[in-house]
């Protein structure tokens, strides 16, 4: 395994604030380079007091910034948020600063609760699949201009970043084949549906100018430590997220792992949240290489991007720099230690 990559949501936790997140991330992207991760990517949500990223074109110019080698990009853009014109021009300044580095990955996820999804899309078409592939083929299009098109996303016109598409449905990912872009799918929400979304995936592709070839990333949720009991501790706060999900209760930050293990659930309870957490990838490091080397041959993806919600910084560092030694031994810097 030799391609693996980061996703951030920048968390905000308790204690904490969106500030110190976002300072967080742009702490680790450099780390991550040094580390030898492929891809640095943000996410975008909207009115969540648990996530800080909801501006993924700023968070990206900031990242490509504070480093100079890894790629970085979005986790995605929730392209019905936004009229393709401005998300093209954004990302094409983006990569015309930092040629080469940059991934625009779009969704169809409002990213965010039904009032203020409609909020955002004020200025662009309504949510719904025709108006979002609408949407897709019209971004693919300004950021490939040809001579005499009416509209034009200058900043992309000399060169463009990769597009992306993001999903966890066998839909979106046939989608994505018939237009010879590549796919990322979303394990960490839909693990179930990984095999058969790739599969789809593969079977629909279309070779385009950008991509010959199928190209896929599986994101996952993954907690490394020196010991798998360390790494279930650090996980607990990922537990409570669940459950609160499964109540629709998230209204504030995301919960310490020492208040975390102080939670305490019925049977019932128990048996619905194990079932739940059983697709997160949590333990030492011959553990987790173990489980994610049978989820890609499970799903046959070329990539792996990491979704790590620990809430400490040093321990979060610490769980890249083991999935680091273990995955990437060969290409991390000599200054690990």
């Amino acid at each position: 395994m030799s391609i693996v990559s980061i996703l951030d949501t920048a968390p905000v936790w308790q204690g904490s604030s969106p500030s110190r997140a976002l300072r967080e991330s742009l702490r680790t992207a450099p780390e991550a380079e040094r580390m030898g991760y492929h891809r640095y990517w943000v996410a975008e949500h909207h009115n969540a007091p648990f996530i800080a990223s909801c501006a993924p074109p700023v968070l990206v110019a900031r990242l490509a910034a504070a480093t100079s080698r890894i790629r970085v990009g979005s986790g995605g853009v929730m392209l019905p948020n936004h009229p393709p014109l401005v998300v093209a021009e954004q990302f094409g300044t983006l990569e015309a600063l930092s040629p080469g580095r940059i991934d625009l990955g779009v969704g169809r996820s409002p990213g965010t609760d039904m009032s203020t999804a409609q909020a955002l899309r004020r200025v662009s078409s309504p949510p719904g699949s025709q108006a979002y592939r609408d949407q897709v083929r019209e971004l693919v299009r300004l950021l490939s201009p040809r001579p005499g098109d009416p509209v034009v996303a200058v900043p992309a016109a000399g060169g463009a970043p990769d597009v992306w598409l993001l999903g966890s449905s066998v839909d979106n990912a046939r989608f994505a084949g018939e237009l010879g872009l590549p796919f990322a799918f979303a394990h960490h929400i839909r693990p179930h549906n990984a095999a058969p979304a790739l599969r789809a995936y593969r079977d629909a592709f279309r070779p385009s100018a950008a991509f010959p070839e199928p190209r896929t990333l599986l994101a996952a949720s993954v907690i490394v430590a020196d010991s798998t009991a360390h790494a279930e501790w650090l996980a607990g706060p990922s537990r409570v997220i669940v459950a609160q999900s499964l109540k629709g209760v998230r209204n504030g930050p995301n919960v310490t792992p020492e208040d975390a293990a102080k939670m305490h659930w019925t049977a019932e309870e128990d048996a619905v949240l194990r079932e739940r957490m059983a697709h997160h990838v949590i333990g030492d490091p011959e553990t987790v290489r173990e489980r994610l080397d049978e989820l890609l041959k499970q799903t046959e993806a070329d990539e792996l991007m990491v979704l790590t919600l620990v809430h400490d910084y040093d321990e979060r560092l610490r769980s890249y720099e083991l999935l680091a030694k273990t995955l990437l031994a060969e290409t991390m810097a000599a200054d690990i230690c």
